[in-house]
């Protein structure tokens, strides 16, 4: 069986300030612009982190559902998670009988895959996806293109090993997505949070208060000198955020939080 956390995608109001700013702090190229986003009225760039990507994605003219995101999120949060997986069509009849809306499916020669619809998700949209030759994490991986391989920057950046999603409600928010995604939920000692782990990668769910939206907050990212990285970023102008593990910095509307990878 193969679920994993391949890919988060992002939102912002300008693709290539973004662009920049991951190229300074942490040291990747994009792996793939995606033409066809252009339908949608959008623009797009894709990083490889370590056998994970994150997609950042940004409108080109009024009325898309990205532009729609930014203004009723207020730019804060992320727009998607998207799992990998080897049987989106049992996944779609799983969440279908839940009565949750599928918003799109994308079916093109090997590729296939299927969007849930966000407000049914709750904090951010879900995607499952399988592409030909996705069996090994080095294989085919459709959504960043046919070279994401050559843009793998494991010195710099080996993963990213959780996200963090903030709710009122972390523990409800948990186990409804324990529910649609089909997993069992984690859910920790007392004062811990919840978790949803996966082949690669997991989810925390984080408190937040009471009457505050639901979102993605924060992406973990296992890098080679977090201080650097942190630097970085705070010179490009990224706000910083947290303490302590959780300080990051803020960029495309989340916290990316760096954590020096041990020495192997």
């Amino acid at each position: 069986m193969t679920l994993r956390l391949r890919q988060i995608c992002l939102a912002a109001p300008a693709l290539e300030p973004v662009v920049d700013t991951v190229a300074a702090a942490l040291g990747l190229s994009v792996c793939h612009r995606d033409p066809a986003v252009a339908k949608y009225g959008l623009v797009n760039a894709l990083f490889v982190c370590g056998h994970q990507f994150v997609e950042v994605v940004a409108p080109m003219r009024d009325g898309t559902a990205v532009g729609r995101f930014l203004q009723r999120s207020g730019g804060r949060g992320g727009y998607m998670a998207i799992f990998d997986t080897h049987d989106p069509e049992r996944r779609r009849a799983h969440v279908e009988s839940l009565g949750v809306r599928v918003a799109h499916v994308m079916d093109y020669p090997g590729f296939f895959g299927i969007q849930l619809h966000p407000v049914d998700c709750r904090a951010a949209m879900l995607e499952f996806d399988r592409s030909a030759g996705n069996e090994a994490l080095d294989g085919a991986y459709w959504p960043a293109g046919p070279h994401w391989r050559d843009a793998q920057r494991l010195d710099r950046v080996s993963g990213v090993p959780s996200i963090d999603v903030r709710s009122p409600a972390p523990l409800d928010l948990a186990a409804h997505w324990a529910h649609l995604i089909d997993v069992p939920l984690d859910p920790g000692a007392a004062g811990d949070e919840p978790v949803l782990r996966f082949e690669l990668g997991s989810v925390r769910f984080v408190p937040a208060p009471a009457g505050s939206a639901e979102r993605i907050e924060a992406l973990h990212l296992e890098v080679d000198d977090a201080a650097r990285v942190r630097a970085a970023a705070r010179a490009r102008g990224c706000p910083l955020e947290g303490g302590g593990a959780e300080a990051g910095f803020v960029l495309a509307g989340v916290r990316w939080v760096p954590h020096t990878r041990a020495a192997r």
